[in-house]
């Protein structure tokens, strides 16, 4: 499912403009990426957390120069599913 389709679902739902859809849906995303860059965590009761992720420093290798190199601790965003929401796809996906 890309944007688009997310966009056609909420006018489709909701009979909203296509533009102001996508406008909330554009919204939305600005929002939690703001959030997550300020240190902020996002959370969305039956959906799931935004949150952020701290990696710690870890040595890495080049290959090709067959070197070592140091990884600095960084941040990174992450999501973790509510536990309801987990369990509906569990119920609904069929595995092949």
């Amino acid at each position: 499912m890309t944007k688009a389709d997310i966009v056609a679902d909420i006018v489709e739902e909701t009979g909203l403009e296509r533009v102001e859809a996508l406008k909330a849906v554009e919204a939305f995303m600005q929002s939690i990426k703001g959030s997550l860059a300020s240190g902020q965590n996002v959370y969305l009761r039956g959906f799931g957390s935004f949150i952020v992720k701290e990696r710690a420093e870890k040595t890495g290798r080049n290959i090709s120069k067959n070197t070592a190199i140091i990884i600095p601790a960084h941040n990174v965003p992450a999501f973790k599913p509510a536990k309801t929401f987990v369990e509906d796809v569990k119920d609904k996906v069929k595995v092949k």
